[in-house]
């Protein structure tokens, strides 16, 4: 069996991978709100529509999701780092103090995020020392804010390209990599 690589390699690598940060959050049995910070997240069908969220096995919300027949995804915008911290971190109630809105089927959903994705849970699979937990997409709402990106232990934001067609032309910089340390032209 071939070995893996060490983990602050995995970090390292990882960690060059520009994502999306969101808020999981899930109702437990007897009502209470539970939520993390997750940025192990990705579409994983389009028919049906399902995505796909990794939780380690530690976290409190795992053994609610676990059970939960809905989980949802707040996809957070580009001035809400102060939630992803909190919701990043090990304390009994990281919702206090940050606005949420209640979603259909009760589920806590992160105010002024770019979008709320609505799941059933659809499908668990163990992974190592994490879970990965499939829903299907069955409502949400989009927002026209920008998003928050995590990037190398640190959040920034992202100005989209406009669309391909829209006659604007590039704006000037840096010229994008084409392989590792060429420039590439445009």
């Amino acid at each position: 069996m071939t070995a893996g690589v060490p983990p602050d390699l995995f970090r390292d690598l990882l960690g060059r991978f520009a994502t999306g940060v969101t808020v999981l959050t899930a109702r437990a049995a007897d009502g209470r709100p539970f939520g993390m910070t997750a940025n192990a997240v990705a579409s994983v069908s389009l028919d049906p529509p399902l995505v796909l969220v990794c939780v380690d096995r530690t976290r409190d919300i795992h053994d609610v999701l676990r059970d939960a027949p809905r989980f949802a995804l707040s996809v957070l915008a580009e001035d809400q780092e102060a939630a992803s911290r909190r919701f990043a971190e090990d304390t009994a109630d990281r919702f206090a103090g940050i606005a949420v809105l209640e979603g259909p089927h009760g589920l806590p959903l992160v105010a002024g995020a770019v979008s709320h994705i609505l799941c059933a849970m659809r499908d668990t699979v163990t992974a190592g020392d994490h879970t990965i937990f499939i829903g299907l997409v069955t409502g949400g709402t989009a927002f026209d804010r920008r998003p928050l990106v995590y990037f190398r232990a640190g959040y920034g934001g992202c100005v989209p390209s406009p669309p391909a067609g829209a006659g604007q032309s590039s704006p000037p910089g840096p010229l994008p990599l084409t392989g590792e340390g060429e420039r590439g032209g445009r």
